[in-house]
């Protein structure tokens, strides 16, 4: 068994000890002894401690979203829908309440920022990739970046929802999705507008060799409201 897979183990029985125990040593330790492994492995695959193995957790999360989002054959369903899909896959894997609430405490704290950070973006990066995202320009980063806000303000909602089923999450999410659609619509509006006005470079011959690229935000915005 290599140091990859043992990590998976550990994360994947970790939930029943983070309940009692926190993201601790002691709880990795216990889904050690679950497992049949020494704890003596929990230092060796998780040097960072309960924070890398946090980190780890969520990059397990993300890989059982894509797994279950392929599983379900997403590509005959329009962007938007895989979207709110992957986000209602990824927060159904992520299990109890307590679990996620317990982790974002321990990310939350100033020094693990940049641990916060990355899992964030793993996984607004992995949601996507698997709704057919394949711009490698400016818009790579804006719609992470409306991903981002989606995705967490939704994670913070369902922490705090106690509707059947979790209705009220999903009613939430529908409206954020909503919200960020109007943002590709604006801002594209706006891009149309703008690229009617003459380019007050071109009286001083600037600009001339850069007029044949195209795309841009414009681009992006027909792809996700095609979809």
């Amino acid at each position: 068994m290599d140091n990859a897979d043992i990590r998976d183990r550990l994360v994947a029985g970790i939930p029943d000890h983070v309940i009692f125990d926190g993201w601790t040593m002691k709880a990795l330790r216990g889904a050690a002894a679950d497992a049949g492994l020494d704890p003596g492995v929990v230092v060796q695959a998780f040097p960072g401690g309960p924070v890398e193995a946090a980190e780890h957790f969520s990059d397990f999360c993300d890989r059982r979203m894509l797994a279950e989002l392929e599983r379900r054959g997403v590509g005959a369903m329009k962007i938007r829908e895989r979207i709110e899909l992957a986000i209602r896959v990824r927060l159904e894997l992520a299990g109890d309440h307590e679990v996620v609430r317990r982790a974002l405490a321990l990310l939350a704290l100033p020094m693990n920022g940049a641990a916060a950070v990355r899992t964030t973006w793993r996984t607004v990066d992995a949601m996507w990739h698997a709704a057919g995202d394949d711009a490698t320009d400016i818009n790579f980063y804006t719609k992470r970046a409306l991903l981002a806000g989606v995705y967490s303000g939704t994670v913070l909602f369902w922490l705090g929802d106690s509707s059947e089923g979790g209705g009220d999450t999903w009613e939430f999410l529908d409206r954020r999705l909503a919200d960020m659609m109007r943002v590709f619509q604006i801002r594209g509006q706006v891009e149309k507008r703008l690229a009617l006005l003459p380019n007050p470079l071109r009286l001083f011959g600037i600009g001339q060799q850069r007029s044949g690229r195209g795309g841009g935000f414009g681009a992006a915005r027909a792809d996700f409201l095609r979809g």
